[in-house]
């Protein structure tokens, strides 16, 4: 099953040092009957772009709570087994929870804001908690952050991505 991984810089970077992340359980987003079921769209990659851009908002909700995080996006496709995959719909939309380690050579890549979207992104992350609990004007910073394209880049571009966050 393809999996959205939501990371922080941080994350990012531990993966890189030890090949896996292996905080178990692991939240992530996916194709689920919920997604579904809301986004109502049969094309499998409006459905994954959704999926994608759930796991890009929780990613503000782990830059919030990491001081040590860039305040940048990030987002992890990876192919995990569906043994290993527990569908929590009643979450959220899209939730999934990965039972197991997601070792670097499951990752298909890696999505992330560019420099430019930084500042936009602090605000938001600094607002995601009010906008989740229905502050208007919160929901408007954090819905400024999705005003912007995550970039995609390989596998084997993490340490250029990597060396681009740390300026």
């Amino acid at each position: 099953m393809r999996v959205y991984i939501p990371l922080t810089s941080s994350i990012l970077r531990g993966l890189s040092e030890h090949g896996r992340l292996s905080a178990s359980p692991i939240t992530a987003f996916a194709v689920t009957p919920g997604l579904r079921e809301w986004y109502v769209d049969d094309d499998i990659e409006e459905l994954e772009y959704a999926a994608s851009s759930e796991a890009a908002r929780a990613s503000l909700r782990l830059i919030s709570a990491d001081d040590t995080a860039v305040p940048r996006r990030i987002v992890l496709a990876a192919d995990v087994e569906d043994v290993a995959v527990t569908v929590r719909d009643d979450l959220d939309r899209g939730v999934v929870r990965i039972e197991s380690d997601v070792p670097l050579s499951a990752c298909a890549s890696v999505h992330a804001d560019d420099a430019e979207a930084q500042e936009t992104v602090a605000r938001a992350a600094e607002n995601i908690d009010a906008a989740d609990l229905g502050d208007l004007e919160a929901e408007e910073v954090v819905d400024d952050a999705d005003g912007y394209e995550l970039s995609w880049y390989a596998m084997q571009e993490i340490e250029d991505l990597l060396a681009d966050l740390a300026r």
